[in-house]
């Protein structure tokens, strides 16, 4: 993978978590479909293409999607501590993206550095933690910490205002499109991660 950087310099740099800093969304994927399943939601339904699409947005919120699209009414809340509790059994399986992975470590000490994620504050955390890379960031923002997730800009427009840095000045990696409308909405630029579809 080679990270296309848009051109001038930048004073800090936020990151996403799930897919941009960490290979997590198969294994997102498959607690999805285990919480999904025991709330009487078919599995193969959840399909990756479905998943990807959802990509930055808050648990309950992608919950409350479903619900509204397949007719069904699962709590928000209870699916999501499901999906929650599943994912940390497994998620001894994680691995770091690499190319963004060692340009962050690459700016430690240089640049002041943020995770903004939809995911969790405990997955995310744990996640960083697993990978040696939590104290790479000066702040981590998870839907906890703003009124609205991404597509709204509300976390990276709070993670540039902890870092100090205009939103302008700040360079965001994002893979999914749901954040990459975030950072536009915020001002930033973006670098956009691929991510390699292992089909449904």
């Amino acid at each position: 993978m080679t990270l296309n950087f848009p051109p001038g310099e930048f004073d800090a740099y936020i990151f996403d978590c799930d897919g941009t800093l960490i290979d997590s969304m198969p294994l997102h994927l498959d607690a999805w479909r285990a919480a999904l399943a025991k709330h009487g939601f078919p599995a193969e339904s959840f399909t990756y293409k479905m998943h990807h699409a959802f990509a930055g947005m808050p648990g309950p919120a992608i919950v409350r999607a479903l619900n509204e699209q397949f007719g069904m009414d699962m709590p928000p809340l209870a699916v999501e501590a499901d999906k929650l509790a599943w994912y940390l059994n497994h998620h001894h399986n994680i691995k770091g993206i690499e190319p963004v992975v060692e340009f962050a470590k690459s700016q430690k000490n240089l640049k002041p550095m943020a995770v903004a994620s939809g995911s969790d504050a405990e997955i995310v955390k744990s996640g960083l933690e697993a990978l040696g890379i939590l104290d790479l960031f000066q702040t981590v923002i998870t839907p906890v910490d703003v009124p609205h997730g991404k597509p709204a800009p509300d976390m990276f427009l709070l993670a540039a205002s902890r870092l100090g840095v205009a939103p302008g000045r700040c360079l965001v990696f994002e893979d999914g499109h749901l954040g990459v409308e975030a950072a536009k909405a915020a001002g930033m630029p973006c670098v956009f991660i691929p991510t390699l579809e292992p089909g449904l």
